[in-house]
């Protein structure tokens, strides 16, 4: 057991707190061969940060090792030969931050890993000055995983992977990828279809199905390609389109839906048959729904706790709120603005959204007013409002 004390905690961060747990690990354990920190989880709890000074930690007995670090620093920090037998390494990145990479050696080859797999919750700024040039270390790779969002460099397509990933790892058995590249659209002409990002993948030498989906958004300057394997194995999947292709998702936990084209009660039902696990739910999208039709069959949603619509035309919250609509569990977490909530309740007062708006545990409200309706607390009986 390594024990922190009370006061440990009240006088130092959480940073140091890390650290402080990170070292005592492999002081105390000196045939460590698996160290599991966290790999799930990206919150500043579970966090490594070793700059700017990391403590001078080595491992000869190292083989596998799943962590959850802060910059690109943090990662190459871990992988300049102080676990020199490393075979395994899960990494996830939680800040773009950091683009003057460091001072720390990017080049020195690392010949016995031989499964890798990385996952940037932030914005991917350094593909060509950090990740390629990581990824062409490891000469003896037999599985890949990569999951990011690249911004502002060209599009990662299949001829892409092949000529800077492939290429380079005569090893390779196993790739699996979720790659979302993002450009300014400026009302380009000679942007790709999905069609030719789907033949960039002819002769890929994956045995996993690839599935490609391109979006414009003229309003944000965007233009997306989502390319992945399938079946996919990531608890997280961003930036849904109407343009979805459908599939089953059933690793899937946490999603986004956005677009600059409304999204029908149809397109709520698909969602819900693909992803039948989800837990957490962000809609963003300010147009309002078109279809009108009173035909529409009630949508269950199994595991949903967490539902964010903030960002949403008012239109979307009547979807989720009204229960001939969409049926919720209970103890729902729901951030939503104020105004709005307030219009689709008719200030609070209407049957068509009581009974879901019963089920919310905790309402998170933007946009509050300094003095609101005297109907929300009782409308919202079993809520802790914020």
């Amino acid at each position: 057991m390594i024990h922190i004390s009370k006061r440990c905690q009240e006088s130092t961060s959480i940073k140091d707190i890390n650290i402080f747990i990170y070292t005592q690990i492999f002081t105390r354990f000196k045939n460590l061969k698996n160290l599991n920190f966290n790999p799930t989880s990206a919150s500043q709890y579970d966090q490594l940060i070793f700059s700017p000074s990391p403590p001078r930690i080595f491992s000869s007995t190292l083989l596998q090792l799943r962590v959850v670090v802060e910059t690109y620093e943090d990662c190459l920090y871990l992988l300049d030969g102080r676990f020199h037998r490393l075979n395994t390494f899960y990494v996830t990145i939680c800040s773009s931050d950091g683009l003057a990479l460091p001072l720390i050696n990017n080049e020195k080859k690392l010949p016995n890993l031989q499964c890798f797999t990385l996952i940037l919750k932030s914005v991917l700024l350094a593909y060509n000055n950090f990740l390629i040039p990581l990824l062409h270390r490891m000469l003896n790779l037999e599985e890949l995983s990569l999951c990011f969002i690249n911004h502002n460099t060209p599009i990662i397509d299949g001829n892409d992977l092949k000529m800077n990933i492939m290429n380079y790892m005569t090893k390779l058995k196993k790739f699996k990828f979720n790659i979302h590249s993002v450009i300014p659209f400026n009302n380009q002409i000679n942007l790709p279809s999905n069609e030719h990002i789907q033949h960039t993948f002819k002769n890929f030498a994956n045995k996993n199905q690839i599935i490609s989906s391109i979006d414009c958004f003229p309003k944000a300057n965007e233009f997306h390609c989502h390319i992945y394997s399938y079946p996919y194995i990531w608890t997280d999947y961003d930036n849904i389109t109407n343009n979805f292709r459908g599939g089953l998702f059933k690793s899937v936990l946490k999603l986004s839906l956005v677009d600059e084209r409304p999204f029908e009660h149809e397109f709520f039902l698909r969602i819900a048959k693909s992803f039948p696990c989800v837990k957490e739910l962000h809609v963003h999208n300010r147009e309002s729904q078109k279809n009108d039709n009173q035909q529409w069959s009630i949508i269950e949603y199994s595991y949903l706790t967490q539902l964010d619509l903030v960002k949403t035309h008012e239109n979307y919250v009547q979807q989720f709120l009204n229960n001939t609509k969409v049926s919720l569990l209970h103890n729902i977490y729901l951030r939503v603005d104020y105004n709005t909530l307030q219009r689709v309740t008719e200030n609070f007062t209407s049957d068509t959204t009581r009974m879901n708006c019963s089920k919310i545990k905790y309402l998170i409200l933007y946009n509050q007013p300094e003095f609101c309706s005297p109907n929300l607390k009782d409308y919202f009986a079993h809520a802790e409002i914020w």
